[in-house]
């Protein structure tokens, strides 16, 4: 089954709350858990994502289409970065993310279906 654990923080907040130990543990954590995925063989997919600043929202309005800066929503946590993963049952989908919440302020895991819903 193939899941995607999605991260959440600001990297600003955490540069400013954290100190550089802390910041240098998670790095590590987050070398250490790309690592272990990979030699499971369980790891499809990661990815760290830039600063929201560089983001771009793409709407359609009146039929269309709009470019602006930075992200739709008016938050201070945004998607950090993702990891997609292919497990055997959603407790060891669960089970990575509990690695992972430690390190982020939030996450969110969903499956990701191989196809649309069966009819």
């Amino acid at each position: 089954m193939k899941y995607m654990l999605m991260m959440f923080g600001d990297g600003a907040t955490m540069m400013q709350s954290r100190t550089p130990e802390w910041v240098t543990e998670m790095i590590s954590f987050m070398g250490s858990f790309n690592a272990e995925l990979e030699r499971t063989g369980e790891a499809v997919e990661a990815r760290g994502l830039a600063d929201p600043t560089s983001a771009k929202t793409v709407s359609l309005v009146d039929g269309q289409v709009v470019v602006t800066d930075g992200p739709f929503a008016e938050a201070k946590e945004s998607l950090a970065g993702y990891w997609v993963f292919d497990v055997k049952d959603e407790d060891r989908a669960v089970e990575l993310a509990s690695q992972v919440v430690v390190w982020a302020e939030r996450v969110e895991l969903r499956e990701v279906p191989d196809g649309p819903p069966e009819q």
